[in-house]
């Protein structure tokens, strides 16, 4: 993450989104073989020899070489050919409110102090040893006799599916092709993410 200077001059925290330009591999309408309105996008470089076939043929359609990651987008709003490119300026103009999608970073066991943000045991006395963090009583009585089910208890966090809303894009980069949005967006460093209007 990075900051910037608003127009009032405010400092902002941002984020700067590397967005290469996209390559139109498939476009599905309600007229085809399909029989709903999509386009489908390729990002990224591939090995020939770790693609398959069937997907060789699925890019040698679009006239482009094997690619990593592949998203479709419905009720999409841009037009599009199979085979063209697909580049930030073409989507986006700075002031626009954007989702950012994306897997959230993972941060294994936790208990329920950080996982559900329980307060915790406030105070040590009243025979409380080393369980300032614990969750407390979790059954009801003889009757359930059970745990019920979606109790907040201790357990894997992150590594989920994201979405981010109304994200503000402050600056564009053609050139470099870069993306500054204003906010925070889900993933580590380097992860893929998509941008959506």
């Amino acid at each position: 993450m990075t900051s910037v200077f608003n127009e009032a001059g405010i400092n902002v925290a941002c984020t700067i989104i590397e967005a290469q330009p996209n390559i139109v591999t498939q476009v599905k309408s309600v007229d085809g073989p399909d029989g709903y309105d999509a386009v489908q996008i390729s990002y990224g470089t591939a090995k020939e020899k770790n693609t398959s076939k069937a997907m060789l043929g699925h890019f040698a359609n679009a006239n482009t070489t094997p690619k990593s990651k592949i998203v479709e987008l419905r009720d999409s709003t841009f037009e599009a050919e199979l085979g063209g490119e697909i580049t930030i300026q073409d989507v986006f103009e700075i002031g626009d409110k954007v989702s950012a999608v994306g897997v959230s970073k993972g941060k294994g066991f936790q208990g329920v102090v950080k996982r559900h943000n329980f307060r915790g045991v406030g105070d040590a006395t009243h025979g409380q040893h080393n369980r300032g963090r614990a969750p407390g009583s979790i059954g009801a009585a003889s009757y359930p006799a059970k745990v019920i089910k979606g109790m907040k208890m201790g357990g894997r966090m992150g590594g989920k599916r994201v979405k981010i809303k109304n994200l503000e894009i402050v600056k564009l980069f053609p050139e470099q092709h870069l993306l500054v949005v204003k906010g925070a967006v889900p993933g580590h460093k380097g992860s893929i993410i998509l941008i959506e209007k």
